[in-house]
């Protein structure tokens, strides 16, 4: 079989990662051809061929990018140079964003051309990246589709397409952490993320405040984006006025690997993930995670058998915490300015009935505040006892940072569990299945892009830290 991997770049991140792995699961059962806009890393095992016009679009002078008919031609050149016969399947990945907004134009005649495709989604634009949204043209239809987690399959089977068509094809995961810091004296609890917006820093501060004494919150690295930074230098100057005891920017200090191994536990509140990364390496690496749960992103795991009942789905704010009206008018403000970034509209009744049902027992979910909102909550616990033993009393698990449990079990079973369900092996097998019911059926089916807008801008799951503009500290 002959497969050629397709993707805007090949920079350090997620997506090639990815590739890197798919490379390494075919060898020897698969002739692959990598293509992008921009030069392969060192490491990549396998041939490639850069086509600029794959790359993202040129902001500053876009007259001067291909046309679409060019850069087909181009990759069609490239790919019986390197088999004459032409390829099997072209895999593209993230082709929904549109950072190129031409390359769905380019798979167009690729398709045309008697090319079979296959688009794998890592991230949609509906999911929270408006700038990154086709407006004006439909999404490639009569081809297969893969996700990464079942979630995506069933919202894009709900959106219109075929579940003969659609694919999950869930990632491999490494282990990580295997050494110590020499003369660490005190064991962090560690949160291995960039700290971007959705990666939720205030409740990972709200949660310090339960640690077990000198216990530190460590983050690990800074964000890259403008937008993100601001937000985290705020939270960084909110740490230090309140004097939580939080670490910034721990990998600058420590090597990483030796940052897990001498963790007390890993953290996750982040409230939105493609694959989910987050809730399977700790257990590999003889850790327990502790945090949030993300259930349309656990679920997948959990029918695998990792055990993540300790994790909660929500922390409840009490409603009078903070000045409801103020927050509904932001609430209501963003949800229709986000309807609008999209080119489509809400309708107000809907806007107020998602609004009721976020508040409807007097409480409401800390991760759908704005960071304005989370810091006058972590303002009120720091303040007032009081106040810190009624917020624990209706969010019980909160007490399970200060006296951990004994996760010994935990970490043996679900550590079995990561090792035989998202090994080399399992992921090169799926992987060939793919392929073959890629090849072997035919589907004729297309994205109703309203409906799949929906199913990810749903009112009663909306949150000011995803959606919202950042508001001043």
């Amino acid at each position: 079989m002959k497969i050629v991997f397709l993707h805007m770049h090949l920079k350090p991140g997620g997506v090639s990662t990815v590739i890197s792995q798919q490379v390494a699961a075919l060898d020897g059962l698969c002739e692959v051809l990598v293509a992008s806009g921009d030069e392969p890393p060192p490491d990549l095992s396998a041939p490639h061929i850069r086509i600029p016009g794959l790359g993202y679009d040129h902001t500053e002078s876009p007259e001067n990018d291909p046309k679409p008919v060019e850069i087909a031609n181009a990759l069609q050149s490239a790919i019986q140079k390197r088999w004459s016969g032409g390829c099997d399947i072209i895999h593209v990945h993230n082709p929904l964003l549109a950072k190129n907004s031409r390359l769905l134009s380019v798979l167009e005649i690729m398709q045309a051309r008697g090319f079979v495709l296959f688009l794998q989604i890592h991230d949609f634009p509906e999911d929270g990246r408006p700038g990154s949204y086709y407006r004006n043209r439909d999404y490639l239809p009569d081809c297969h589709y893969g996700t990464i987690n079942a979630r995506d399959a069933r919202i894009l089977v709900q959106s219109g397409l075929r579940p003969e068509g659609v694919h999950e094809l869930f990632n491999m995961v490494h282990t990580i952490g295997t050494g110590g810091l020499e003369g660490s004296a005190i064991p962090t609890a560690l949160y291995p993320v960039r700290g971007i917006r959705r990666k939720n820093l205030g409740e990972a501060m709200l949660l310090s405040l339960w640690f077990a004494a000198n216990t530190p919150l460590a983050i690990t690295l800074p964000p890259n984006s403008a937008a993100d930074r601001i937000v985290y230098d705020c939270w960084r100057r909110f740490a230090q006025d309140k004097r939580l005891n939080v670490l910034f920017e721990a990998s600058g200090m420590h090597d990483f690997e030796a940052l897990v191994a001498d963790a007390r536990f890993l953290l996750t509140t982040s409230i939105n993930e493609g694959f989910g990364f987050a809730f399977l390496e700790p257990w590999g690496s003889g850790k327990a995670l502790m945090g949030r749960r993300l259930p349309d992103i656990c679920q997948d795991f959990e029918a695998r058998g990792i055990q993540l009942n300790h994790l909660y789905d929500q922390l409840h704010v009490p409603i009078d915490w903070i000045d409801l009206p103020a927050f509904e008018d932001v609430w209501k403000h963003c949800i229709r300015m986000t309807y609008h970034r999209y080119g489509s509209r809400i309708e107000e009744e809907t806007i107020r009935t998602g609004f009721m049902r976020l508040t409807q027992d007097a409480v409401i979910d800390f991760s759908l505040l704005s960071e304005s909102f989370q810091r006058v909550v972590i303002d009120r616990i720091i303040a007032d006892p009081y106040k810190k033993d009624s917020f624990e009393r209706i969010n019980p698990l909160l007490t399970r940072f200060a006296n951990l449990p004994d996760f010994r079990r935990v970490i043996g079973s679900n550590r079995e569990a990561v090792l035989q369900q998202y090994d080399m092996a399992t992921y090169r097998q799926r992987l060939m299945e793919v392929y073959s019911n890629v090849l072997s059926k035919k589907v004729v089916h297309a994205i109703d892009k309203n409906k799949l807008l929906n199913r990810f801008l749903q009112p009663d799951r909306f949150s000011l830290i995803k959606w919202c503009d950042i508001d001043p500290c």
